[in-house]
């Protein structure tokens, strides 16, 4: 393995996988890391699987090209449509995908009824309905597919009266159903956290799987590879002086941003390199 292929690579629609990197960063703290946010075809969750996959793939081999040795998908929505079949197409690389946590939600309810906030790609994709059938035979889940939400995590808007109302829109079936566990089920939703307990009520908790993704993301870090010292990399398709707000905002990194494009051939290419 080269030297240059010693980094942690992210991907996501957005700002979402920040609350992923977040977690990364504290535990894999000299670990190089390098982000891609395709803001300009955000939300993934709405759109059909096979135009999903032909985003992610692109930006896999991008992440690739510019060392990452593992990666994270971290965006519900591409792993529901893309892990399983990056996994087959490169056996070399180790991809972390997010699922809804079922398991632990499944574990610690007392009221035997689970809500899972999520998108509809990831609702309708296999990953989910084998999350469901391993983890879930003894629990009721309700699923609550809430696209509305992704907006509102990117702007950052969670406290105005008209966020908090679709907030609680997608919260309350969940709680006229008995739930006292909600999984988050897409990357966006930890950005909102407060505002969704908030809406749930101090009885139901909250179950964000990003840190048992940072975990695995240790755990599968090729044996015996040691990282150099951390330069960490941000990419947009977006705003990059708004996702550099975002940037230090949510994760306290102040770091620049640079400015991706897509090519008529669906390829990526730096427009404002460092």
């Amino acid at each position: 393995m080269t030297g240059l292929r010693r980094k942690l690579g992210v991907l996501d629609s957005g700002i979402g996988g920040l609350s992923v990197l977040r977690q990364v960063h504290r535990l894999l703290l000299h670990h190089p890391t390098i982000y891609v946010a395709d803001q300009i075809h955000i939300p993934y969750g709405p759109r059909p699987a096979e135009e999903v996959h032909s985003f992610v793939v692109p930006i896999v081999e991008f992440l690739m090209a510019h060392g990452a040795e593992v990666i994270i998908l971290a965006c519900n929505t591409a792993s529901a449509t893309s892990l399983l079949l990056l996994r087959e197409a490169y056996p070399d690389i180790p991809f972390v995908g997010m699922e809804p946590a079922v398991k632990p939600a499944a574990e610690a309810t007392r009221s035997g009824i689970v809500g899972v906030l999520t998108t509809r790609t990831t609702a309708n994709g296999p990953l989910y309905e084998r999350v469901l059938d391993r983890f879930a035979r003894d629990v009721q889940v309700v699923t609550q597919i809430a696209p509305g939400l992704v907006p509102i995590a990117e702007a950052q808007s969670q406290h105005t009266p008209e966020s908090r109302a679709i907030i609680e829109s997608y919260v309350q079936p969940l709680l006229a159903a008995g739930a006292d566990q909600i999984v988050l089920g897409c990357t966006h939703f930890p950005l909102i956290a407060d505002a969704i307990q908030a809406a749930a009520g101090a009885r139901v908790a909250l179950v964000d799987p990003s840190p048992a993704i940072a975990r695995q993301a240790a755990r599968v870090w090729p044996s015996g590879m040691l990282p150099p010292p951390a330069i960490n990399q941000y990419f947009t398709t977006g705003d990059p002086a708004r996702f550099q707000s975002m940037l230090k905002t949510l994760t306290g990194v102040d770091s620049p941003v640079q400015q991706l494009s897509w090519t008529d051939s669906l390829e990526l290419e730096v427009t404002n390199p460092l």
